[in-house]
């Protein structure tokens, strides 16, 4: 089976580094013309000339904050004049917030759901219409595990990750016959940046990789995953491979959810 976006063009919100790259990467390989939307644009920038170094297809940088309204509307009529209306969304961006729930504040509530909440409603809002017209489009909303199995000091990341999957099913149920099909994706342990990130602060006293290998011993599948391995599961669901496939919220964590 062979997973091709010739002539699609697709926005990925967060697509500077980590599981956003990996999308960008393959989709463009997939023959996609693709926006990449981050908040650094020196790190935006030097991710589109990499990409672009290594022979993959069109890939624009688009600098924003898509926690912002109007950096929201910014990006997709920038994107839009460049490449053409938009057939793919892919709501990526966002990092990790969560302790005690007693310690969250109301701006770390409202910042966490501006990111990861409005904004896939707004970028949605933004680019179904055009998808209706063309009676075809994709949206992935990336979410974690947590969405659908919530732990204790999980807030507000887990909340807002939970609302995510309401909005995935309410979208897909409504756009259905107009062949815009919107799954979720479940992050489970990956191997991104964030990772590498997370070892360097905890300075553990043990090499990266064993590192990695510590936290794949507790995942069933006795790993943890790859960007690509996640990267090959959008880019089925967003081609022509995946119309029969919506309102799903599929977990990516080699077997470590608790629920189905």
């Amino acid at each position: 089976m062979e997973c091709r976006m010739v002539g699609r063009v697709a926005l990925v919100t967060g697509g500077s580094r980590g599981l956003g790259r990996a999308m960008a990467e393959t989709f463009s390989r997939a023959g996609a013309k693709v926006a990449i939307v981050a908040r650094r644009p020196d790190v935006l920038e030097t991710s589109v000339k990499e990409m672009t170094e290594a022979a993959y297809g069109t890939v624009k940088g688009y600098p924003g904050d898509v926690g912002k309204a109007e950096d929201c509307q910014r990006v997709v009529d920038s994107a839009v004049a460049d490449l053409g209306p938009i057939d793919i969304l892919v709501n990526n961006a966002g990092t990790s917030v969560r302790g005690p729930f007693l310690e969250q504040t109301d701006e770390t509530w409202q910042a966490d759901f501006d990111l990861k909440v409005f904004a896939h409603i707004r970028l949605c809002r933004l680019v179904i219409p055009g998808m209706q017209r063309r009676k075809w489009g994709r949206i992935l909303n990336i979410l974690n595990t947590g969405a659908k199995a919530p732990r204790a000091e999980g807030a507000p990341t887990q909340v807002s990750r939970a609302t995510g999957m309401a909005l995935t099913k309410v979208l897909a149920n409504e756009f259905a016959r107009d062949n815009i099909l919107v799954n979720a994706l479940l992050t489970g342990q990956i191997v991104t940046d964030q990772v590498a990130n997370r070892y360097e602060r905890e300075q553990p006293d043990v090499s990266f990789e064993q590192y990695i290998a510590n936290i794949g011993k507790g995942i069933p599948i006795g790993r943890m995953g790859t960007a690509q391995e996640y990267a090959n599961l959008a880019c089925f669901l967003a081609s022509d491979a995946g119309s029969y496939v919506t309102g799903t919220a599929i977990n990516l964590d080699g077997g470590a959810s608790p629920v189905v």
